[in-house]
């Protein structure tokens, strides 16, 4: 089904637009058509709320004018138990959400912050030819408008790969996801393409992430920084997915360009990760109190 659907940017954030599909304007093919011409050493994939951002937008929004933390925090649970699916129950959270998207642009805009160290690695990565790609359960053209007041005019160039958002004539809107999974968006579908050489044949994958929704991603790169104190690392311990800890962009920073620089490997980081999570029992923690939507 068509519908209308708002892209981009800051103006297209508070306009109806021309119906499109509601696919994102995203196309990995594309890129990876493009990563392969350039030829990068690297690409490095990253969700958006709680990892370049040091807290949630979409948590943010409903806590403060959605329904509040208390039914989030029930509902989340209900996601690990298995009751509901995050497809449905991330649409329940952002349904409770009144305020028109342009005046939630607005009062995330002074709200969110950057992760101190994201603007000086996405520099980096600039400067040595590795794409930046966002991958996000989150809409686009709140992902776009923050990026570009937090990181600058460059931040245009970052990809985005994830939902949409659907504004009705009322001013009413409501999310649209990018798939038909459980998740609303799987992201190991973004990441897919880009994998389909060997390693050693084709770029170092990194993905960087928080929360419940990159779990699928974390199976599809080479290493896997998963955020200090979030759910992501509670179930890549359960799943035994291989993963090293990030606190802030700096240390993301650090190990890919000791990784680029021939320093270390992927698999000698994941290896270290794991020898100093077994002496670290602080680092994995307790779901119940941690999950969230992201």
């Amino acid at each position: 089904m068509t519908m209308p659907l708002i892209r981009g940017g800051r103006q297209s954030a508070i306009t109806h637009s021309q119906p499109h599909n509601t696919q994102s304007p995203s196309h990995p093919e594309k890129l990876l058509q493009m990563s392969i011409t350039n030829t990068p050493r690297a690409i490095v994939f990253s969700d958006f709320d709680g990892t370049i951002t040091k807290s949630d937008s979409n948590d943010f929004l409903t806590d403060t004018v959605g329904y509040g933390p208390k039914r989030r925090r029930e509902l989340n649970l209900e996601v690990l138990h298995g009751n509901w699916t995050f497809r449905d129950a991330f649409k329940d959270m952002l349904d409770s959400i009144k305020l028109p998207i342009p005046d939630c642009i607005e009062l995330l805009r002074k709200n969110i912050v950057l992760d101190p160290g994201f603007k000086t690695f996405y520099e980096w990565c600039r400067a040595e030819n590795i794409p930046v790609i966002v991958v996000s359960s989150g809409m686009e053209p709140i992902i776009r408008a923050l990026l570009k007041d937090l990181v600058g005019p460059t931040a245009d160039e970052i990809e985005i790969i994830s939902n949409q958002v659907d504004i009705k004539e009322d001013g009413t809107w409501e999310i649209v996801y990018r798939d038909e999974s459980d998740f609303g968006h799987d992201k190991s579908r973004a990441i897919r393409p880009y994998n389909t050489a060997p390693q050693g044949s084709r770029p170092e994958l990194f993905y960087c992430g928080d929360g419940v929704s990159d779990l699928s991603a974390a199976r599809e790169t080479d290493l896997l920084f998963a955020k200090h104190g979030h759910d992501l690392i509670t179930f890549c311990v359960r799943e035994n997915i291989p993963f090293t800890v990030f606190h802030t962009f700096e240390d993301i920073h650090n190990k890919i360009r000791d990784i680029i620089a021939g320093k270390t490997t992927t698999h000698e980081v994941a290896a270290e990760a794991q020898i100093e999570l077994g002496h670290d029992d602080a680092v994995v923690n307790d779901q119940e109190e941690l999950v969230t939507l992201k």
